[in-house]
Parts: structure tokens; sequence; C-alpha cells
């Protein structure tokens, strides 16, 4: 089991296998794009394996796959076979933009693997490629139905932009009223590859909060889990759920229960800091597993208590994309 220096249980692993992604919004990266990972700088799809396996045994339950966009890695389904034979491992689940998913739909069922978060942060046509910069609508649109009508279990990932797509928060409420989802609305974040920083944020959760009830009044607050980054509310007359990440505002590091594994090697444990350490080199050489194990330990032994605390250690803005921290 992994206890972290503030007691706290850390059961949850985001993996990411890849930094590269088919979409370039403009709050991930610049237009023409980032300065991607060499391949042999990345995990290999037998590390990313042998790594779970680990941190498995170390007492993660939970595994998310991010990226980057998870399916632009060809080899991805080899991890997920192996994912799902892991005695220990509860709940595989996987964060994907839905453009490339579509082919392997049948082959995630017959896995077992059900938890699809897909990010979509428009539903309309002209403004998710505004913000995307590129002509994916459809196929994303049609990807996230069949995965509704197959059965998974969809979490919409939306994340709240200035200027840009809070026109579309009751919409895409509206539209998904007839579907058994949860929509979740994200404040943004300081994340686009250093070109922007800021400290405040006008649409805060409490504001997005405040937008839905204008149009729906009738909303009752759901018990979460205790570690769950959402605050989640029921529409009377809707069929699926809506939530609230207020991951700027950050009210929910004091149970925070994840770590972040880059496509890399940097172990991350705190979106709001620097990598800890990483793990490529150890990962080929000598004596992994225990070195492995070792490491880990060392990472969640020195977390900042939230993610204030960890931002002050931060000089100037975040530059990185988060494309290329598993975001």
């Amino acid at each position: 089991m992994l206890i972290d220096n503030h007691n706290r249980k850390i059961n949850y692993l985001r993996l990411a296998v890849t930094d590269r992604c088919n979409l370039r919004c403009n709050y991930c990266m610049p237009s023409e794009g980032i300065n991607f990972a060499e391949k042999d700088s990345l995990f290999t799809i037998e590390e990313l394996c042998k790594l779970s396996e680990i941190m498995v045994g170390q007492g993660i339950d939970k595994i998310r796959i991010t990226g980057g966009e998870p399916f632009v890695r060809k080899d991805l389904m080899v991890l997920l076979r192996k994912l799902s034979s892991l005695e220990g491992l509860n709940d595989i689940s996987i964060t994907t933009n839905a453009t490339l998913i579509g082919p392997y739909i049948e082959e995630l069922k017959t896995l077992g693997i059900k938890n699809i978060n897909v990010s979509l942060d428009a539903i309309d046509k002209n403004t998710f490629e505004r913000i995307t910069r590129r002509n994916q609508y459809d196929t994303v649109y049609n990807n996230l139905i069949r995965l509704i009508a197959e059965g998974f279990n969809v979490r919409i990932n939306f994340i709240a932009l200035e200027n840009q797509n809070t026109q579309d928060i009751i919409p895409i409420l509206e539209v998904m009223k007839h579907y058994p989802v949860s929509v979740r609305f994200l404040e943004e974040m300081p994340f686009n590859g250093g070109s922007k920083s800021f400290n405040t944020i006008t649409w805060d959760y409490k504001k997005i909060l405040d937008h839905i009830q204008s149009e729906y009044p009738e909303i009752t607050k759901l018990e979460s889990p205790k570690t769950s980054t959402s605050i989640n509310y029921k529409i009377k007359g809707h069929k699926g759920t809506f939530g609230l990440i207020p991951s700027f505002t950050r009210t929910f590091c004091g149970s925070c229960n994840r770590l972040r594994i880059s496509a890399t090697g940097d172990v991350i444990t705190c979106l709001y800091g620097k990598p800890r350490m990483n793990l490529r080199e150890v990962m080929r050489g000598d004596n992994v597993k225990s070195e492995i194990k070792g490491h880990i330990l060392k990472a969640i032994g020195s977390r900042s208590k939230t993610g204030f605390e960890e931002q002050e250690k931060y000089d100037g803005i975040f530059e990185n994309s988060m494309t290329s921290i598993g975001g």
C-alpha cells in the first residue's frame, strides 16, 4: 500500500502512453504543436506493461490511461490487454478525444474496460473546430453516441474557456439530457505550452453552477466519494448528471489519491508542480522492480499538501503543455 507524507492512500495512477495528439486544442498547445518526445525517450509498450504490474503490486487498484491522445499509439491495445489480466486492478479507465477510438470499441467491451472519459469542449461544431483547430467534430460526436449506446460508462470533460465556449454549457446539457452520461465542467488551468499565465479565472466552479441553475433551477446535489475531484449534481428530468471540477480553485487536494507518470517517465505528484523524478532509465537498468518501488515511495513521501503549496515552488509561468504531462 502507498501512503504519502500526509497519510493519504495513493491507489490511483494516471499513466500517459504518449505525448502526441491529433488535435491542437488552443488551451493545451500552440497551433504549430510542441516538440514531441523522440521515440526512444518514451516508454516502450513492454515497459508500460511492466511498470503497471509493479504499480499494482504496490497497491494501485485504478489506472487511467491518458496521453496526449492514447489511441495515437498503435500498440495501445497490447497494454490494455495486459491491464485487464492484472489481479488487483479493479478499474481501468481511458481518457480520449474520441477521434480514433471507433475501431477498438468492440475489443474494449470484450476486455471489460467500460469507463471512458471523452474530452469535448463544445457541442456546437464551429466552436469545436475553433478550439481544436481540426475538422473532427462528426467523428467525435458519432463515437461518443456509439460508446453510450454500447453501454460504456461515459463521462464528458468540458473545460470552461472564457470567451470561447461557455455559451455551450447549457446546450451540451440539453443534448445530453437524454443519455445516462455525466457532463463534467472543469475550470481552466494555466497550461498551454507557456503562452499564458494567470492567477484568477472568471468561470470558476461557482459561476458555472450559477449559470446552470439559472436555466435549470431544480438541481439536487449528489453524494460523491471522498476522493472524487468533481462535485456532482442531478437535474430534474435528465437521465444523466453533471459535475463541477475545481481544477484551478483546488478544493479537492486534501483527499488526493492520485499519482501521474508521463509517457517519458516523469513522476508527477501534483499538476501544479514539477516532476519529482524520472523512471525511464530506472526501467532500463538493473533490479527494476525494487528500484521502481523505491523511487515511487520517495516521490510520495515528499508531496505538498495542496496544489497551492506546490505552485509556490514554481518560478514564473507553467511551461508545460497539458499533452506532455498526461493532462
